[in-house]
């Protein structure tokens, strides 16, 4: 008997030090859940196996992140910092300014363009240069063209950075050497990637699997070693990186289903993991949306009324819309056109746009182009259209004429007699 009395108090004893010890702990999750409700970074969610130390998957429209693991780590990155010499390059310098090459003192293995000091080049072949081939050369260029030092180069990308909100993110050098003080993070790399994709002249670049450097003599070719865009026909950039404390790294785009989507992989063990992990949460991500048609191509949006001639003119969408939709995301269509129009207009004159919102937010815009054309108005039709307009004013006007002529003839009249 005593012996079960003593059992019964060591499993009392027991339970009650493990509800203190779980105590804390699902604490700390219900904290966890509260910061995802607030809407700041995610915790770490459930999705496809990866292999990469940190990772992130977002939707390039809003920003909202679809599932991450690690994505607000501090992080060694490689040549993805030339994503942000990118950035700051493309605000510093016209992409048609031929600048001259300085000589770059490279060491064994670095990844290059190849140029010669002092040749000349234009910044848009410097920019192809420096995300397909990912040329140490071509980010030094940049940097001396841009700020006249790689010091002053580095200020301006630290500036940037913070003018981003990139909180986890510092820079050292404009081309990704390990060096203390570079280091970034999945979320912040995502985030820097979906601003410069809303550039259109990065986009092109980042989308390129060859490129032709037409300001160097001879002309050049040259070929991205962004194997993720071999292995997917919807992918659309955008930059790799690897050196021995970064691990291998790459930030990938793709469109598919109406959607954009940025993925982010930091760390992964091998060159093909990180293909692998990219291509993985992409896919991952692109099952979740369903694309749906909102506009159609010749759709009429609008009809403002005609100016003096009458009628209604139709505006019609110049092309189609297809947006990509999660569960429980809301579609709407906003068209912002004249409520009135004059001719002389052309078929196909663009009046107005409609933009396509998911969730309150833009997602795709589309331009409204005139339905047929309409003439000049006539001399009759300006003159009836002018007296409809102002009706009042004219009545009030010849009222007040009528009456002055009536005072005037009675005057007249007493005067006679």
């Amino acid at each position: 008997m005593n012996r079960r009395r003593a059992g019964v108090t060591a499993l009392a004893t027991a339970l009650f030090l493990l509800a203190l010890l779980a105590g804390p702990a699902v604490a700390q999750q219900q904290g966890s859940e509260q910061r995802v409700q607030q809407g700041e970074l995610q915790p770490e969610q459930v999705g496809p196996p990866i292999e990469a130390k940190a990772w992130i998957l977002i939707d390039a429209r809003s920003g909202e992140v679809l599932v991450s693991h690690a994505a607000a780590e501090h992080l060694s990155i490689a040549s993805t910092t030339k994503l942000m010499t990118a950035w700051v390059a493309m605000h510093e310098l016209p992409l048609d300014k031929v600048v001259r090459t300085v000589p770059y003192d490279a060491e064994f293995g670095e990844s290059l363009l190849g140029l010669r000091p002092y040749q000349r080049i234009s910044v848009r072949d410097l920019l192809y240069g420096l995300i397909l081939r990912s040329g140490n050369d071509a980010a030094h260029d940049l940097a001396i063209a841009a700020a006249g030092s790689q010091e002053r180069f580095v200020g301006q990308m630290n500036r940037r950075a913070a003018a981003l909100g990139l909180a986890d993110t510092h820079y050292a050098n404009p081309i990704g050497l390990d060096e203390k003080g570079n280091f970034s993070s999945a979320a912040d790399l995502a985030t820097l990637t979906r601003q410069l994709l809303q550039l259109p002249a990065f986009a092109r670049i980042a989308d390129a699997r060859s490129a032709v450097l037409r300001s160097v003599h001879p002309q050049r070719r040259i070929e991205s070693i962004n194997e993720l865009l071999q292995l997917a026909p919807w992918a659309t950039g955008v930059k790799t990186g690897h050196t021995w404390g970064a691990g291998y790294v790459l930030v990938g785009s793709g469109h598919r289903k109406g959607v954009d989507l940025i993925a982010v992989a930091i760390d992964a063990p091998t060159d093909e993991a990180r293909f692998d992990d990219v291509l993985t949460l992409l896919e991952y991500g692109f099952h979740q949306y369903r694309h749906r048609q909102p506009i159609h191509a010749g759709q009429d949006l609008a009809d403002p009324s005609i100016r003096y001639s009458g009628g209604q003119l139709p505006l019609r969408a110049a092309q189609p819309v297809i947006v990509g939709l999660r569960r429980g995301q809301q579609l709407a269509v906003k068209v912002q056109a004249p409520g009135e129009v004059e001719g002389p207009i052309q078929r196909g004159t663009r009046l107005g746009h409609a933009t396509v919102l998911v969730d309150g937010r833009p997602a795709a815009t589309v331009s409204l182009r005139a339905g047929r054309t309409i003439p000049r108005a006539g001399f009759l039709d300006r003159a009836r259209g002018f007296v409809a307009d102002n009706w009042t004013p004219i009545a009030l006007v010849a009222f007040v004429i009528l009456i002055g002529g009536v005072l005037l003839y009675r005057r007249m009249s007493r005067r006679r007699d």
